[in-house]
């Protein structure tokens, strides 16, 4: 099945450049897009990601204490996952998946939005969620928030799946697991009516995987060089979930 794919914006903010670019761009800042993809075909409406919280506080409280005020998460009024699905003739109930990379506060705090969809989570990123007490960047509470995990694990149980390490959630939607920025992060794969596109939070810019530029802020970087080698091999195009440059090389979002 060849599916089509379109990228919307819900939000943004700056970051350092050593946290985009290992050891590099110390004096520099750059702006980072909230990224989530709608994937659409016969049967099938996919979103990958579901923004940030309806309060930002708490999430802007926790980046400003590491970063200082500039690493702001902002989003203007109309600029909810809601507001952009609304844009498109998408509710809520129309979701039939939802892939989450990775488990952030901006990417998992809409889930119960979608009462209908199979929640796709990394099963080596839920493992590590519930085993890890301590790691200095997979945060308990800064992955998921209480309600929302109360939520998976009681009403939506039955709706979760946990992804194998090379998975298909449905013919022509693939996902494998990317490593690199966290340990829940995936690269999802879709076979779109313009070829292969892969979208993945284990580059945030299209200078990583394209200029194998490692992501500053990783885990390992030998999972972020294997992940770019990967993906350059298999992608006819690439979606870095936090490129605004997206933008600019599909106008309105629009793989093509």
């Amino acid at each position: 099945m060849a599916f089509d794919v379109r990228v919307l914006s819900v939000g943004r903010t700056e970051i350092p450049g050593p946290e985009l670019f290992w050891m590099s761009e110390w004096d520099r800042w750059f702006p980072l897009s909230f990224n989530v993809v709608l994937i659409r075909g016969e049967g099938v409406t996919a979103l990958v990601n579901t923004g940030a919280p309806a309060d930002l506080g708490p999430l802007n409280e926790i980046w400003a204490s590491i970063l200082g005020p500039r690493a702001r998460y902002e989003r203007e009024p109309g600029e909810t996952v809601e507001a952009g699905l609304a844009s498109l003739g998408v509710r809520p109930d129309d979701v039939t998946h939802v892939v989450v990379t990775p488990f952030q506060l901006y990417s998992t705090a809409g889930i119960p939005l979608f009462g209908n969809a199979e929640i796709c989570v990394s099963r080596t990123g839920w493992t590590h969620f519930h085993t890890t007490h301590d790691h200095p960047h997979d945060n308990r509470w800064t992955s998921f928030s209480p309600e929302v995990l109360v939520h998976l694990v009681t009403d939506a149980w039955d709706r979760v799946r946990l992804l194998a390490d090379d998975d298909e959630v449905v013919p022509g939607l693939r996902t494998w697991w990317a490593g690199t920025h966290h340990r829940a992060s995936l690269a999802v794969e879709v076979d779109s009516t313009a070829g292969t596109v892969v979208a993945s939070d284990a580059f945030f810019y299209y200078e990583n995987v394209e200029d194998n530029r490692v992501l500053g802020i990783n885990e390992s970087m030998y999972e972020a060089l294997a992940c770019y080698e990967r993906t350059r091999r298999v992608a006819d195009h690439i979606v870095p979930l936090y490129d605004p440059k997206v933008f600019d090389r599909y106008p309105g979002g629009v793989i093509v």
